[in-house]
């Protein structure tokens, strides 16, 4: 008996070894980091991230590339594992597995995003809980954690969450959160279209975020429907009949005035709208300070002037601004805000979908400049107003 128990189990010994020894022969051995070359998709508009595989891999990396205000051949990564496989030899990154559930987001653009590919319950945390509109973080307030901003994390709070990733930006550096998420071990990555100057760049990033969230076919349906939309108005707009009217833009921030870069986000707005930017002599990559009496010069020739920072009426930009109460486009009452969609603790939706939407903001500024072109009856705003 006993010979025949020795027997049984040296046998069972074999064979458990002879399993194993197949197994790890048919296993893929780990890849290595430069075998991440295979260009998994390749932004249009975007310039600032990009997704990579290797040959025999299901999963990718993200690389978002100068993720922040002054960057130099900066590159952050974030390895995307599926079917259970490790991260490649050499990657020391953050690694998370394809289809994060529980996101925390530090920009109320990433929740738009999210709540574009269907995905807006998978938020757990935000950033500035009274800063979002989004309909569902507002229905789920109770369930949802504010976890501070940058200088001023909740970290207890966050570690509660239980995020399977993080989703934040840089600003003039890494975010002051990279550290403390890595010592974590927290998941996370740089999303940062807030960078990008091209409207459909700016979209374009939730792609990125689909691929997070193992949506990639859903965010590349989505995505290609808003380019086309957005080309057929500009085609309208560029064949207006009327005039392209001069445009100027924003109010003072202190004792300036800052005025974009005539290549800029609001700048190619405005031109695809079928206007003209006033103030062209800004040919650098930021916005740019200009003083008071420049400013009156500018709004002077403006037809338009849209983005009037926090004023809600005519009569408080007066008030606040009364030289530029005789100023054309003020006397005729062809001035307009952005912030037709601001909730009443502040949070203004022109921020969070709007970029995610490039074509209706777009649609918003043709019905401003050249309303003629649009379907008749002219859509109503949607995210910009007239002052009244």
């Amino acid at each position: 008996m006993h010979l025949a128990l020795t027997v049984h189990v040296r046998r069972l010994a074999i064979l458990l070894l002879l399993t194993a020894t197949t197994l790890g022969c048919g296993s893929r051995p780990t890849v290595s980091l430069e075998a991440f070359d295979q260009p998994i998709l390749t932004p249009h508009y975007a310039t600032g991230f990009e997704i990579v595989g290797a040959d025999g891999s299901q999963s990718t990396l993200l690389r978002s590339k100068n993720p922040w205000q002054g960057a130099r051949d900066v590159e952050t990564t974030l390895f995307i594992a599926r079917n259970g496989e490790q991260a490649p030899v050499g990657y020391d990154g953050p690694v998370v597995e394809a289809g994060a559930r529980r996101i925390v987001c530090m920009s109320s653009t990433y929740v738009a995003m999210l709540d574009a590919l269907g995905a807006a319950d998978r938020v757990v945390g935000v950033s500035g809980l009274n800063n979002i509109t989004n309909a569902y973080v507002t229905a789920h307030r109770d369930q949802i954690g504010d976890v501070g901003y940058d200088g001023n994390i909740d970290y207890e709070l966050l570690v509660a969450l239980q995020p399977d990733l993080v989703l934040l930006y840089g600003v003039n550096g890494a975010s002051p959160m990279e550290t403390k998420l890595r010592e974590l071990q927290i998941p996370y990555a740089y999303i940062s279209d807030y960078l990008e100057e091209s409207p459909l760049g700016k979209a374009e990033w939730l792609i990125a975020v689909a691929e997070l969230l193992d949506l990639r076919t859903e965010g590349l349906k989505l995505f290609e429907t808003i380019p086309a939309r957005y080309e057929a108005l500009r085609a309208r707009a560029a064949a207006a009949a009327t005039p392209r009217p001069h445009v100027m833009i924003n109010t003072p921030y202190g004792d300036s005035w800052f005025m974009a870069s005539r290549g800029s986000y609001v700048a190619r707005l405005i031109a695809d709208a079928g206007g003209d930017y006033v103030y062209t002599d800004n040919t650098s990559n930021r916005s740019l300070p200009i003083d008071l009496e420049k400013a009156y010069l500018l709004a002077s020739e403006a037809d338009v002037w849209i983005n009037v920072g926090s004023y809600t009426s005519l009569e408080e930009l007066r008030k606040q601004l009364p030289k530029f109460a005789n100023v054309p486009c003020v006397q005729h009452g062809a001035v307009y805000n952005c912030d037709r969609r601001t909730n009443s603790t502040g949070g203004n939706d022109y921020w969070e979908s709007g970029v995610v939407r490039p074509d209706i903001v777009l649609q918003d500024l043709i019905g401003i400049f050249h309303p003629e072109v649009l379907e008749s009856p002219a859509p109503e705003l949607y995210y910009y107003r007239r002052l009244e």
